[in-house]
């Protein structure tokens, strides 16, 4: 739930207004419709996926071509766009491993390029989290100390839920020293419906997010690999891997098309599948609707958003850091042999296009002005090296 709610929190910090109550309706209705596409019988929530975050920050920094005069309000659909078709690229790689097998099509994303892809998403993001946590060092600091304590301390459910009890806490030390402001809490309805964006579609936007539904497309393989090791069920073969792509990209092209993130497969389901041993789909369909009833509360949404800035920056500073480290967690696991003069290229490339290219690259094509990130000039730079 914490991961769910942060995702639109981060993207309102960089000027495009994500909603809260519009992301936990599609959390919930797309872990459901990931049910009916799995059979019923994968364990798995779908919340909001950190991957993207990357993307929403390069949309809303846009300043080329059509992007040049817009607002924030006005981009979020052209970022949601590129958000519907890095969905529908799932169910392409689905098709593919249903057609050719999962072994020929992972040739092309080895772990030395999705790993460095994985590494430049959260040091992007990096300067972010700086920002918002000089807003009151010592706030953001005390949420930094509690995610901590809590990960390599915790016991039980209190190491599951780092960055939630990161925000409670910190909230609470806030609300103490009059840090919090709840002008907006007061004046909310406790009952409304959510604000919904209708996708727009742009060639830019689109190559904004598409490589980033690589990175995501790895990190669903592997929750899906580690949900059949805690539960014991091979998952990847029944209902397969096909299925389970379809179900993820079915839910995030949905929930993009009408003002969500991008959902994925969370990691932290894992560790509450092992600790509780409730392996029940049944479960984890009530948590979806829970997540949809709150979504009806636009003071829920207020109280959420009354989370000040330097709270949200320290969790980011452990999250964007956490996001790098799972990339470095990829190479290792996977054993990149760095001695081969190979690889080293490729990773050196992808880094350096990564950072490098800050501001993209802009070009012309039949009179519209296309503008590629630095990590989508990154992830070409290493399929096409790789390959």
């Amino acid at each position: 739930f914490g991961a769910t709610v942060l995702v639109p929190i981060l993207v309102q910090g960089y000027g495009l207004p994500l909603s809260i109550q519009t992301t936990l309706l599609f959390a919930g209705i797309g872990t459901l419709l990931f049910h009916v596409c799995t059979k019923f019988k994968v364990p798995a929530f779908l919340g909001s996926s950190f991957a993207f975050l990357g993307g929403f920050q390069a949309v809303a920094n846009l300043d080329s071509g059509k992007f040049a005069a817009m607002t924030g309000e006005e981009k979020l659909p052209y970022a949601l766009g590129g958000v519907v078709v890095a969905g529908l690229l799932y169910l392409v790689l689905a098709l593919l491993f249903k057609l050719v097998g999962a072994k020929k099509v992972m040739r092309f994303f080895p772990p030395i390029v999705t790993g460095p892809i994985i590494i430049l998403i959260g040091l992007n993001l990096s300067g972010t989290a700086v920002t918002n946590a000089s807003t009151n060092w010592w706030l953001a600091l005390c949420a930094i100390a509690i995610i901590i304590i809590a990960n390599i301390w915790g016991k039980g459910m209190i190491k599951i839920i780092p960055i939630l009890l990161g925000v409670v806490g910190s909230y609470i030390v806030a609300l103490i020293f009059h840090q919090v402001d709840f002008t907006e809490v007061a004046s909310a309805d406790f009952v409304g419906l959510q604000k919904f964006v209708i996708a727009k579609f742009d060639i830019t936007s689109i190559l904004v997010m598409a490589p980033i539904a690589i990175a995501a497309m790895m990190e669903h393989i592997g929750d899906v690999s580690a949900i059949s090791s805690t539960t014991g069920h091979n998952f990847i073969e029944d209902p397969g891997l096909h299925r389970t792509l379809v179900g993820d990209g079915l839910a995030t092209a949905f929930a993009g098309f009408f003002g969500g993130p991008a959902n994925t497969t969370y990691g932290e389901n894992t560790g509450v599948l092992a600790l509780s041993k409730v392996y029940d789909p049944r479960v984890v369909r009530l948590a979806a609707i829970y997540a949809i009833i709150l979504s009806f509360s636009p003071k829920f949404d207020a109280l959420v958003n009354s989370i000040p800035a330097a709270i949200v920056g320290g969790v980011s500073f452990i999250l964007y850091g956490m996001i790098s480290a799972v990339g470095v967690r990829n190479i290792v696991e996977n054993q990149v042999d760095f001695t081969k003069s190979r690889n080293l290229i490729i990773a050196a490339v992808i880094l350096v296009c990564g950072l490098g290219f800050s501001s993209g690259l802009t070009f012309h094509v039949a009179g519209t002005s296309v503008t590629l990130t630095g990590l989508a000039i990154a992830a070409l730079a290493g399929i096409i090296l790789n390959a």
